[in-house]
C-alpha cells in the first residue's frame, strides 16, 4: 500500500479520534451595563484573543451579531423579560423575534440556542404562566424557517425554585404536577432542548450562615473529615457546585424527567465587596474560577451523573459597573475592558498550544501541588535568577498573595530569558505552556514571539535548561507511530 496514502488515511482517523473527545465547553456571558463598553468588534477580538468558543447574550444586539459572524463561536440569544410576554402572547410576535434576530443572522453567525428570559420564575412571576407559551411559540417559528434542529430553546433559571437543595438526593421544585416547571420540563424533553441553571456557590456559601466551608464553594480539596456526604447515596461532593447541579437533576427525577441534560448558564464569583462583603476578594474570585475551569475541563458530571459533561458558562466577561445593587454586584467580570485578567487564568481550560498564535508565556499549572510550587518558586527567584522583586508585598504582582500567583511570575521571568538557550516551562511538572496573557491590572507578564506551537506538547523535564526531547517524548513518538500502524492495518482490512 502506497505509504502516503496510508499516512492520509490515518490523519483521517486521528483527527476523527480527537474530534470525538472533544468534551465540555465553558463559556462566558457578556453583559452590557458597562459605562466604558468596548464596540462589538473590539469585544469578539479580545473573546478570540482568549479563545473563548461559546457566548451567551443577554438580548439580541444586532452589532454583538454581526461582529461574531463568520468567528465560529457558538452563541447564545437572549429574549429579555420585557419580551417574555409579547412572544407569549402571540405566535406572530415570535415569529417576526425569530426572523428579526436569529435567521437573519444564521450561518454566518453560529447561533445556537435562544434563551428565553432570565429566571423568570423567580424575578417576574406574574410572567410564569406565560413563559411555556413563549417558548412554544419561539420553537414553532423555529420549525418554520427550518432552524430547530441547530438552535435550542431552553430559560435559564435560579437554583431558589428549589427549596431545600442539600441533600441533592431529597431536593425537589417547590411545584405541582401541572405547575410552569412541569411544563417547562415536558417542553424541553419534547424538543431536546436542556435545562439551563444558574449556580452561585457565592450565595450558596455567604447565605449558609457557615454551614459549609469556603473551600467547597471555591472547588478547594477537602480533608476526609470535612468532606460534603449526602446521607441517603452516600455520594461524597468535592464542590457546592457540583451539589447544586446534582440538587437539580434530582428534581427533575421526582417529576419524572431523567433525560434532559443541565447546562449551567451562570456562575461566578465577585471580586470585590462592600464592608458586608469580605468573601468578595481577588484572590476568592481568581481560585474560584480557575478550579472552575478545572473542573468543567475534565469532561465528567455531578456523583448521579457522572458520564454527562457540566457545559458551563463564566458570569461575565467584564464587570457591570452600571448595575444596581451593593458592591460586589458590580464586580463579576473575569477581563478588564482592555482585554487584560483582573486576575491569573486560562478560560480555554487547555495547556497546549494551538492555532497560529505566536505570544507565550510559562505558568504554574493549576493542579501543582504547593509544595513542589514552593521548590520550583525558590530554584527561579534563586539559582535560576529570575526577577522576584514584583512579587514582593506591596509590588504589583503582590496580590493576589498565593503560590500559584508567585509562581506563574517567577517561572514566566525565568522562561523567557533562558529558553533561546534550551530551558524549558517545567519545573518539575508544575509549569506550562500557554497564549493567554496572564497579565491582570499593573502586573505584566513578558511574553515571547518566538516560541513554537509545539513547545505546549513537549515533555517534562528537569529544572533548567535541558534538552527538550527525552524519554516522554520517545514513548509520545512510539504512541503516535502505534497508533498510525493500527490505522494502516484498518484501511488495509477495509
Amino acid at each position: 500500500m502506497n505509504p502516503d496514502r496510508c499516512f492520509g488515511g490515518s490523519l483521517l482517523v486521528l483527527i476523527g479520534l480527537f474530534t470525538n473527545v472533544l468534551g465540555a465547553f465553558i463559556g462566558i456571558n457578556i453583559g452590557t451595563d458597562v459605562s466604558s463598553m468596548p464596540s462589538a468588534s473590539e469585544v469578539v477580538s479580545i473573546i478570540k484573543t482568549h479563545r473563548i468558543t461559546h457566548v451567551r447574550l443577554y438580548d439580541a444586539d444586532s452589532h454583538m451579531l454581526k461582529a461574531l459572524a463568520d468567528s465560529g463561536i457558538e452563541v447564545t440569544v437572549g429574549v429579555t423579560n420585557e419580551e417574555v410576554l409579547g412572544i407569549g402572547e402571540s405566535a406572530s410576535a415570535a415569529a417576526a423575534w425569530v426572523s428579526k434576530n436569529v435567521a437573519s443572522y444564521v450561518p454566518s453567525t453560529n447561533i445556537t440556542a435562544i434563551a428565553v428570559g432570565s429566571e423568570v420564575l423567580t424575578s417576574i412571576p406574574h410572567a410564569a404562566p406565560i413563559l411555556v407559551t413563549a417558548m412554544n411559540n419561539l420553537h414553532k417559528a423555529l420549525v418554520a424557517s427550518n432552524l430547530n434542529f441547530q438552535v435550542k430553546v431552553s430559560s435559564p433559571q435560579s437554583l431558589d425554585i428549589i427549596p431545600e437543595p442539600f441533600p441533592p438526593s431529597t431536593a425537589a421544585f417547590n411545584s405541582s404536577p401541572n405547575s410552569t416547571v412541569y411544563q417547562l420540563l415536558q417542553f424541553l424533553n419534547n424538543t431536546n432542548s436542556y435545562f439551563m441553571l444558574n449556580a452561585y456557590p457565592y450565595y450558596g456559601y455567604t447565605n449558609g450562615n457557615g454551614i459549609f466551608p469556603i473551600d467547597y464553594a471555591l472547588f478547594k480539596p477537602l480533608p476526609s473529615v470535612k468532606q460534603i456526604v449526602d446521607p441517603n447515596t452516600l455520594f461524597h461532593y468535592n464542590s457546592m457546585f457540583d451539589a447544586m447541579v446534582d440538587a437539580t437533576y434530582y428534581s427533575m427525577d421526582a417529576l419524572n424527567f431523567s433525560g434532559i441534560p443541565i447546562v449551567v448558564t451562570e456562575t461566578g464569583w465577585p471580586w470585590q465587596g462592600g464592608p458586608n462583603e469580605p468573601d468578595a476578594t481577588v484572590e476568592n474570585a481568581g481560585t474560584f474560577i480557575n478550579y472552575l475551569i478545572r473542573r468543567v475541563s475534565n469532561d465528567s458530571g455531578p456523583p448521579s451523573r457522572p458520564n454527562i459533561p457540566i457545559n458551563t458558562y463564566i458570569y461575565e466577561l467584564f464587570n457591570e459597573d452600571k448595575r444596581r445593587g451593593p458592591v460586589s454586584e458590580k464586580n463579576w467580570g473575569v477581563l478588564y475592558t482592555n482585554g487584560t485578567a483582573v486576575f491569573p487564568l486560562s478560560l480555554s481550560g487547555s495547556s497546549q498550544i494551538m492555532g497560529n498564535v505566536t505570544t507565550v508565556f510559562c505558568v504554574a499549572k493549576d493542579d501543582a501541588s504547593e509544595d513542589k510550587l514552593q521548590d520550583g518558586l525558590n530554584w527561579a527567584c534563586g539559582q535560576g535568577q529570575a526577577n522576584c522583586s514584583v512579587i514582593q508585598s506591596g509590588q504589583p504582582c503582590y496580590l493576589p498573595n498565593n503560590i500559584k500567583n508567585h509562581a506563574s511570575y517567577a517561572y514566566n521571568d525565568y522562561y523567557q530569558r533562558m529558553h533561546t538557550v534550551g530551558a524549558t516551562c517545567d519545573f518539575d511538572g508544575t509549569a506550562t505552556i500557554t497564549t493567554n496573557d496572564p497579565s491582570y491590572r499593573s502586573c505584566i507578564f513578558t511574553g515571547s514571539s518566538n516560541s513554537s506551537a509545539r513547545e505546549g506538547l513537549l515533555p517534562p523535564g528537569a529544572f533548567g535548561p535541558v534538552s527538550p526531547l527525552g524519554e516522554s517524548m520517545k514513548l509520545l513518538v512510539s504512541k503516535v507511530r502505534y497508533v498510525i500502524s493500527a490505522a494502516c492495518l484498518l484501511i488495509i482490512l477495509l
